[in-house]
């Protein structure tokens, strides 16, 4: 591999990172958020549908992480 292809690689991997962070911080706040409704609120509709999302983003944590291994 030449330097050019490893710069960009080193980039893209940085990207990477950058990004599972950002989502990661989305994921804390989300759950913080579910965390903070009441128990009512976290079995009810809007409680499901919080933790689908709190899913899908730990997943997408999980992909970048491994992305970036």
């Amino acid at each position: 591999m030449n330097n050019e292809r490893r710069k960009r690689l080193t980039l893209l991997a940085q990207h990477v990172t950058e990004l599972k962070d950002d989502v990661q911080a989305v994921l804390d706040e989300e759950e913080d958020a579910f965390n903070n409704l009441p128990e009512g609120l976290q079995n009810g509709e809007r409680g499901d549908a919080m933790q689908t999302a709190i899913a899908a983003l730990d997943a997408a944590v999980c992909a970048l992480e491994e992305a970036s291994d």
